[in-house]
């Protein structure tokens, strides 16, 4: 059922708000009220049925929560419980009071990615463009001129051996016919880890043949306990059913085969070689990454199954740029591996390394230097925004999980843009003007106490905030602010 609005509780009133309490100028708070939150409430209304089931959490805060998770590189246990410690995480998700319990479990955010899926969470992504375009932090002639490069994102798993992977698929597969009350002939459940810890003994000890005998025991034991379920179970059911196809593709694959099984739970994981000195082999899918050639803004992020040459990948970044920004892209920037693309368009497309029919412009051959700035933006991407292990399921969740990473790093630059204006530029949020309030002036028959601070603006001029309160009751009479390189304000003469 879709989100309903939470009514105010009396007692609410004799708490304090958050207005009063935090500072509004901070730069969390700047970012929740740069983002327009109806836009979510209206896209994502179509995932929720409109009488079945109880009421959903509340879309604001379950897209808060993603933002602030890769954002500041949280966990889904860990952003719930920090959000509990952190009253501008509170306020940024849309709550005006302050909460001392979690507002959800931690699962509901993994259900609430499976409900809206990773097509309509480029709207959090298209988002952040959107504030970076209004805040001047980006041009719409930037948008224009992009950078596209590819990187691996690792799955969450152990290292595919084939030792290993005997010892998992056997003991699943005694599992899953225990649960259908299949009395099997052997189970093998303590011989068979046994001898994978002899493996990886003798491998330590590099006696690699009682390494390769010990391999060859536990894939004749996977092969007993697969032939007796098959023998033994009258009806096969499509879990079941499974579990045995890929086992029987485990038994048949050889060390050269293609489109080897690298994961018993997930079999979308694919070994990539990127030519790297320090880690030869990646076991995960391969991630398109576009980024403003200025900027290095994330404009686009996806993964890609089955490892795609390069090159071939183009047109689909390409494609999903231009349907986030909204911009026609004329200009990309790629490197040597790109040679031989697919892309088919007006956009002109520079690799690097290469020289062009025509001499280069100085202002081109800028552009092409800027294009290594991908490289450590990628670099970020995996250690600052969760992309270097991916702990989410399926297909769908390479995809969430990456989208979700380039969408962190973007509001991590949004941070620091508001950051920079509150702390570099306070004339521009405080102007050295005088803000005079409604209230009778102060009369010489009324003893007054004159409260003065001052501070220092960027330019160098002295600021000094005068508050005037009565002695006796403490009403303020005047307050404001006033540079001393200006008059004195006409109603603070003469106090």
């Amino acid at each position: 059922m879709k989100p309903k609005p939470t009514s105010a509780d009396q007692f609410e009133l004799f708490r304090a708000n958050f207005n009063q309490i935090l500072n509004l100028d901070h730069e969390i708070c700047q970012l929740a009220k740069a983002i327009s939150w109806n836009r979510f409430d209206t896209q994502f209304a179509n995932c929720y049925s409109e009488d079945m089931g109880r009421p959903g959490n509340a879309i604001r805060l379950m897209v808060g929560l993603h933002y602030l998770k890769h954002t500041f590189n949280e966990s889904d246990e860990s952003v719930v419980a920090r959000w509990v410690e952190n009253p501008y995480w509170q306020y940024f998700c849309g709550f005006e009071y302050l909460q001392h319990d979690c507002p959800i479990h931690p699962t509901s955010m993994v259900k609430w990615r499976q409900r809206v899926g990773a097509e309509r969470l480029e709207l959090l992504l298209k988002e952040t463009i959107t504030i970076a375009l209004s805040q001047r932090q980006i041009t719409s002639q930037q948008l224009r001129k992009i950078t596209v490069d590819t990187t691996v994102q690792e799955k969450a798993i152990a290292f595919p051996t084939d030792a290993r992977l005997y010892t998992k698929m056997l003991l699943r597969l005694v599992n899953l016919a225990k649960r259908r009350d299949l009395l099997l002939r052997q189970t093998y459940i303590r011989k068979a880890p046994g001898i994978l810890r002899q493996q990886g003994r003798y491998g330590h000890a590099r006696q690699f043949k009682r390494a390769k005998r010990c391999t060859r025991q536990l894939k004749t034991l996977l092969g007993r306990v697969m032939r007796d379920i098959r023998r033994k179970a009258q009806v096969i059911d499509q879990e079941l059913e499974t579990f045995l196809s890929r086992a029987d593709q485990l038994l048949s694959q050889q060390r050269n085969s293609k489109n080897k099984l690298y994961s018993i739970d997930a079999p979308e994981v694919a070994c990539i070689s990127k030519g790297k000195a320090h880690k030869r082999y990646e076991f995960g899918c391969k991630v398109s990454v576009a980024t403003t050639n200025v900027g290095n803004w994330v404009v686009g992020v996806d993964a890609l199954h089955g490892n795609p040459y390069d090159g071939h990948t183009l047109a689909d970044a390409l494609s999903q740029t231009e349907r986030i920004t909204g911009k026609e892209v004329k200009e990309i920037f790629v490197d040597q591996g790109y040679r031989g693309h697919n892309y088919i368009g007006e956009a002109e497309v520079h690799i690097t390394g290469r020289r062009g029919r025509k001499k280069a412009t100085a202002t081109l051959r800028k552009r092409k230097k800027r294009r290594a700035a991908i490289e450590p933006k990628i670099g970020h991407l995996k250690s600052d925004h969760r992309m270097n292990r991916n702990f989410l399921k399926n297909e769908s969740g390479d995809r969430i999980n990456a989208l979700l990473a380039g969408i962190g790093a973007n509001l991590r630059k949004l941070l620091a843009a508001f950051w920079r204006a509150l702390w570099q530029w306070p004339d521009k949020l405080h102007p050295p003007s005088v803000v005079s309030h409604p209230v009778a002036e102060p009369t010489t028959s009324r003893r007054c106490v004159i409260l003065l601070f001052q501070g220092r603006l960027s330019n160098g001029n002295l600021v000094v905030l005068a508050v005037v309160l009565d002695a006796l009751d403490k009403q303020m009479y005047q307050s404001g602010f006033f540079s001393c390189t200006q008059a004195v304000p006409d109603g603070l003469e003469g106090l």
